[in-house]
């Protein structure tokens, strides 16, 4: 059996292609695949192109390994593409989505997945989509596609409803979070059986169980301690002291009964609760680390070019170790027939019950040779919908806006955002999302400017 085509759309992304390229090449079938490198930055993909070698080299294995700056190049062929980009960029746009909520007394964590950071996000990044599902539709129609881009839902949502490429979307949310409980409960990670479901970051753990007894009341006694944990040190990609506090998705567990899979950081700004405008007490009780997302990225930035030197050194050597991903897990089940059970996000065909229909889903999925089998769920607790629909709302009218070009639509996302309308006016929303737009420019869709 010849080794697959696996396109990297985004290659750029060093660490995180240096990490999957690991996983892929640990598999011996795998072993003599062709990865094919992408990236409108050269000089990034130039070092990715290194690290490939280094990482074969590593592993002792010999796949072929190519680098282009031509995505349709890329395409052409692929049994299996994976995309780890961002449009637009830390600068201008990930500053842009921050510095001007700011101005009006809107403040983020992340800002990548909701809010106004991520519906303008998303507005940037789904008209990328579209046109390489039309490249894709041309040059590699069976191919299986692997969506490692924030606004994960949206970007999905919009892929499955105007392109017939297989496409699903990957987190990490679920396996980190599940490691985290373990660890709050002492609780060895391999001797736990839990089932999740939701939609992406507001996921929650229907049954997080140990030899069929569920360890929900060990989760409890964390909550009710007074001593709820932090994150490690490695959450923290601006290298400051101590982890991120896991106050708030604690604080909400107390209320609605199961766990969420998205961090605190995250979780505050997809609800109206906690970032409040004259309530700084509410950020220092739940630890809220606002611009979270501007710090780890001037980090990253900041320690690139000392990482890249380290990278590409001739001298320096690879430790090669499995991530828990599940990009590589897929293309090897699909590759070989071997199944394996992955959680991925995918269009709600029935498989929780109450949740439209149309919208992406973060569900356990089978995955052989067939491709990717979703499992249905049914109905979930009515509060833990609830929470998603007030999420499923602003996404649904962002790809709308994406799709048909209707910018009503566009103050209609930021209108019905939780945290948005906890802190802005309709008018202060308005005049928001008129300059944001402006300071996009082209990275937006021709309709919408």
């Amino acid at each position: 059996m010849s080794g697959p085509k696996i396109t990297f759309i985004g290659a750029g992304s060093t660490v995180f292609a240096k990490n999957l390229i690991g996983d892929l090449l640990g598999y011996a079938e795998l072993a003599d695949a062709r990865l094919t490198l992408f990236d409108i930055d050269a000089e990034r993909l130039s070092t990715s192109e290194i690290v490939a070698h280094k990482v074969a080299a590593a592993l002792d294995v010999k796949p072929t390994i190519e680098a282009t700056l031509d995505r349709r190049v890329a395409l052409d062929g692929a049994d299996y593409v994976v995309s780890m980009f961002q449009v637009g960029g830390y600068r201008p746009s990930t500053v842009i989505d921050f510095d001007i909520p700011k101005k009006y007394g809107l403040r983020q964590t992340i800002g990548d997945t909701l809010g106004i950071g991520g519906i303008m996000r998303g507005l940037r990044t789904i008209p990328v989509f579209q046109s390489m599902m039309a490249d894709m539709a041309e040059l590699c129609p069976d191919a299986m596609h692997l969506n490692y881009v924030n606004p994960m839902v949206m970007n999905c949502w919009a892929m499955n409803s105007s392109s017939s490429i297989r496409t699903v979307g990957l987190c990490h949310s679920v396996q980190h979070t599940a490691g985290d409980l373990a660890k709050d409960i002492n609780v060895p990670i391999d001797e736990i059986d839990y089932l999740c479901a939701g939609i992406n970051h507001l996921a929650f753990y229907l049954k997080f169980e140990r030899e069929g007894e569920s360890l929900y009341p060990l989760i409890e006694q964390v909550a009710k301690s007074g001593q709820i944990p932090s994150r490690g040190d490695d959450a923290r990609a601006d290298g400051g002291v101590g982890g991120l506090s896991d106050a708030v998705r604690y604080k909400m567990f107390e209320k609605l009964g199961y766990f969420v899979t998205e961090s605190s950081e995250h979780f505050s700004e997809y609800v109206p609760w906690f970032v409040k405008n004259g309530r700084d007490d509410l950020i220092e009780e739940f630890g809220i680390p606002l611009d979270e997302y501007l710090r780890r990225c001037e980090h990253q930035l900041d320690g690139w070019h000392s990482l890249r030197k380290k990278l590409e050194d001739p001298e320096s050597r690879f430790r090669v170790k499995p991530s828990d991903e599940y990009g590589a897990t897929i293309i090897h089940s699909m590759h070989t027939d071997k199944p394996s059970v992955i959680y991925g996000n995918v269009t709600n065909t029935g498989l929780i019950e109450n949740l439209p229909q149309e919208c992406v889903v973060e569900v356990p999925c089978d995955v052989t040779r067939k491709g990717i089998a979703p499992r249905t769920i049914g109905r979930m607790p009515l509060q833990l919908t609830a929470l998603m629909q007030t999420n499923i709302n602003v996404q649904a009218l962002t790809v709308e806006a994406a799709l048909t070009g209707n910018r009503e639509h566009v103050y209609h996302a930021a209108m019905f955002d939780p945290l948005t309308a906890a802190v802005l006016s309709v008018d202060e929303i308005c005049a928001m999302v008129d300059e944001l737009i402006v300071a996009h420019g082209d990275y937006l869709p021709e309709a919408l400017r």
